[in-house]
């Protein structure tokens, strides 16, 4: 139940399993000028799960890299993609510790950002020997910018361009806005009134993330927070993630990352209190890259491409079209 509510959690994969990266590379398979694949490639010393679809091989590459973290995109990934497979060779990935992949093999260690960042350049030289691209699209979504800005920063070679959705740019202080925002709606109830005070930022306990999160999705809708298996589910989940949000709360990239040297383009829900719509307006304004853009969901929250998927799709076909116009 947890992954229903925390982040994006989609799941379900109905087609055969391949083997490993250095067995698939010898099969003719991978020159196919139509693909439908589900990989397991050893990534980070551990076999993870990538899903490759395409009607022509040719096609530009569109790795999506879920929210979290410990989230799938994979399972539902067709109702925000049947516009893109017009376009693209369409990718998800299933980190580690996160659906397929994890049911397959667990993290033998504790993740942490560094790993999951050099998982994410693995995937993508993968990705490119295997479907003999010379660069890919990447899109991140929530977490998933944790990961794609680590590549726009070390890797920009390897990318086309990056499509940042929903982004965390500054969390420490996209948490203090959000506490603020629920503090005032709340301030009639008094539960939520007494937990939100108790919350720190820096988070302390794993009960501070809880707090802030049960009043985000109650306040979204999801009433069912208030249940004793929300509370175990995430708690549950806090135990291997809780570290590595502690991480991401330590991203500033106003400070860390004025400069990119690859084509970015940030989508923002108009909703999304979650990760700061203002924070990242703001960033975009200053930040120098050789092409950027700024698209507004006006009807979307945090989660873009389940709120507009039309106009999400639609936006970056857009986009491709665009550059491939001026090349």
């Amino acid at each position: 139940m947890i992954k229903k509510y925390i982040f994006v959690a989609l799941f379900s994969i109905l087609i055969p399993v391949f083997g490993s990266a250095a067995e698939n590379a010898k099969k003719p398979e991978a020159v196919a000028t139509e693909i439908d694949e589900l990989l397991t490639p050893e990534i980070g010393g551990i076999k993870q799960f990538v899903q490759i679809k395409t009607n022509d091989a040719r096609k530009p590459v569109l790795l999506f890299l879920s929210g979290g973290p410990g989230s799938s995109m994979m399972g539902g990934a067709d109702a925000f993609t049947t516009i893109l497979k017009d376009k693209f060779t369409i990718v998800q990935w299933d980190q580690r510790d996160a659906g397929k992949t994890l049911k397959l093999n667990p993290s033998p260690t504790q993740p942490s950002v560094e790993q999951m960042e050099g998982d994410t350049v693995q995937v993508i030289e993968f990705l490119i020997k295997r479907l003999n691209q010379k660069k890919i699209y990447l899109l991140g979504s929530s977490w998933g910018n944790v990961l794609g800005f680590h590549v726009v920063r070390n890797r920009p070679e390897l990318l086309h361009a990056y499509f940042a959705s929903n982004p965390v740019v500054s969390q420490l202080a996209s948490e203090k806005e959000l506490l603020g925002i629920l503090k005032a709606h709340f301030q009639e109830n008094p539960l939520a009134r007494k937990e939100l005070a108790s919350v720190n930022i820096p988070f302390k306990t794993d009960e501070d993330l809880f707090y802030l999160r049960k009043w985000l999705f109650y306040k979204d809708g999801k009433k069912s927070v208030t249940s004793d298996d929300f509370r175990n589910g995430f708690l549950r989940w806090s135990k291997t993630w809780s570290p590595v949000w502690n991480e991401v709360m330590n991203i500033d990239l106003p400070r860390t990352l004025k400069t990119v040297d690859c084509p970015i383009y940030f989508f923002v829900g108009k909703n999304d209190i979650q990760t700061s719509t203002d924070i990242t307006k703001e960033y975009f304004t200053k930040l120098k890259a050789p092409k950027k853009d700024l698209f507004l969901f006006g009807s979307s929250g945090h989660q873009i491409h389940h709120d507009e998927p039309e106009k999400f799709q639609n936006t970056i076909v857009q986009i491709l079209d665009s550059n491939t116009a001026v090349n």
